[in-house]
């Protein structure tokens, strides 16, 4: 490469630079300050994701850069940009979290942005090594913050079972880059998709192909690779929980899309059969499972399985308008996660400190109706009752995935939906009609933020639902 060649590579991935950068800064900031300063740090951590987003949406080009190894287009910026929100209300959530949590470090910030620079580099990447690098440097960060409370057994036992399970699924991913990469003489997406095309398709690709997927389906707790996902999000600190909820499900979902289009849009009905699986499989077990549960963030894990599987119907449909419905379900599933668990940490008595049982709703209306209208707004909306913004998200997935002719997949999808909203309306009748627990301590301004920003999103989103779904489509635009 040239100098001139350099020069406009790292012009292109300033906003992954600052990040980078920032985050060594950020370390010796905590280590000098001998831990005493995890407030601090915290701070800078969201001034620096800010500064990367306005600079990603402001002053970046599109184009390809370090060879044709990583790309940012349209669909980059938006996913990008999702990710940052994600990250940067995870980090402001934390700051109101609870002693006994041990959220209180700056490594937890520290390492959010080197997570959020894997993320990024994920969406970005072009190629199966970046796509590989991106993807370690984000899961390495998120195995230390699942276990980052050393006094639980419940974190260091989720910490220890997501590591060993996301070992298995990154030995896997490269086993299916290897073969890939072997029959394709190719390492680039652009490369492979020229390959097939030319009608280089053999058994090998095929399993390679299958490999690969079933390690970005780890990413994403798609069914049957979800086991992780219930005993981590009960065991690990409920920030960090709504962290794994948002940011890592958008930037894994966003690779798939950019695998699966970009680099074998030629076999297109091969891994068309994968999604289709996991989407059915996902949707099915997420809107079962979680009928039984007692406690709301593994709740939250079974309906996080699900709503993938919802994503993966729109993917399915392997057109632009079947990525645009998943690039806007993706925004919609983020934000109402995001506002839920702002509800779920401000589930805290003055004595028990925070308590996630479903039970510990009852009568919530009676002593704080404003949570109770905000829960009651997010379940419905991740039920898709009309006409909250996951009305919306549900209907142009399917919308999509019909225009494919794909009917069969679409009823499904339906009918799970329908199964699904009994454990969010149970929530609801449990808040509203039982007899009243003992209240809550009041909710900490970060908390009220996320949940009234979140709330006022989804609940007049039909009102503002244009730009984004414009956003989306331009986003949708840059494979096709």
């Amino acid at each position: 490469m040239t100098a001139d060649l350099i020069t406009a590579s790292l012009e292109l991935s300033i906003p992954e630079i600052i990040l980078a950068v920032g985050s060594m800064v950020l370390l010796m900031i905590g280590v000098f300050s001998r831990g005493r300063s995890a407030s601090l740090v915290s701070g800078l951590a969201v001034a620096l994701l800010i500064v990367a987003g306005l600079w990603l949406v402001t002053l970046s080009g599109e184009g390809e850069a370090f060879g044709g190894a990583f790309r940012d287009d349209s669909f980059a910026k938006f996913m990008k940009v999702l990710t940052l929100i994600g990250s940067i209300s995870a980090l402001v959530m934390a700051v109101g979290s609870t002693p006994e949590e041990q959220m209180d470090r700056f490594e937890f910030p520290v390492l959010v942005v080197l997570a959020t620079l894997g993320m990024m580099l994920m969406i970005s990447a072009n190629d199966l090594i970046t796509m590989y690098l991106g993807l370690e440097l984000q899961s390495l960060a998120l195995y230390v913050v699942a276990a980052i409370n050393r006094d639980s057994v419940r974190s260091t036992e989720a910490g220890l079972k997501y590591f060993v399970l996301g070992a298995l699924s990154s030995g896997m991913l490269l086993y299916g880059a290897s073969l890939i990469y072997g029959f394709t003489g190719h390492l680039g997406f652009p490369g492979i998709s020229e390959a097939l095309a030319s009608g280089d398709r053999t058994l090998g690709i095929v399993f390679g192909l299958v490999f690969l997927l079933v390690g970005v389906a780890f990413k994403i707790s798609a069914v049957p690779f979800h086991m992780w996902t219930p005993d981590v999000y009960e065991g690990a600190p409920t920030p960090v929980t709504a962290f794994f909820a948002a940011a890592p499900k958008v930037a894994a979902m966003a690779m798939l899309i950019r695998i699966v289009i970009e680099a074998f849009d030629p076999i297109v009905a091969d891994w068309r059969q994968i999604i289709v699986f996991l989407a059915v499989a996902s949707m099915a077990l997420g809107a079962f499972a979680a009928i039984g549960q007692r406690n709301i963030k593994r709740l939250m894990a079974y309906s996080s399985i699900s709503h993938m599987g919802f994503a993966l119907v729109g993917l399915s449909a392997g057109s632009m308008i079947g990525v645009q419905s998943v690039s806007l379900y993706m925004l919609i599933y983020m934000v109402t996660t995001l506002g839920t668990f702002a509800c779920i940490l401000a589930m805290r008595r003055k004595e028990e400190g925070n308590v996630e049982q479903i039970d510990d709703l009852s009568g919530l209306a009676t002593t704080n109706p404003v949570m109770a209208t905000m829960l009651t707004i997010f379940m419905f909306s991740l039920a898709g009752i009309p006409f909250l913004a996951g009305f919306f998200a549900k209907y142009f997935v399917f919308l999509a995935a019909i225009e494919a002719g794909l009917y069969i997949l679409a009823v499904i999808g339906v009918l799970t939906s329908v199964v699904g909203a009994y454990y969010y309306l149970r929530i609801v009748k449990i808040m509203w009609f039982d007899e009243a627990a003992e209240g809550f301590m009041p909710i900490g301004g970060e908390l009220r933020l996320v949940m009234i920003v979140s709330g006022v999103f989804v609940l007049l989103y039909a009102f503002f639902g244009g730009p984004v779904m414009r956003a989306a489509e331009i986003a949708a635009k840059s494979f096709f």
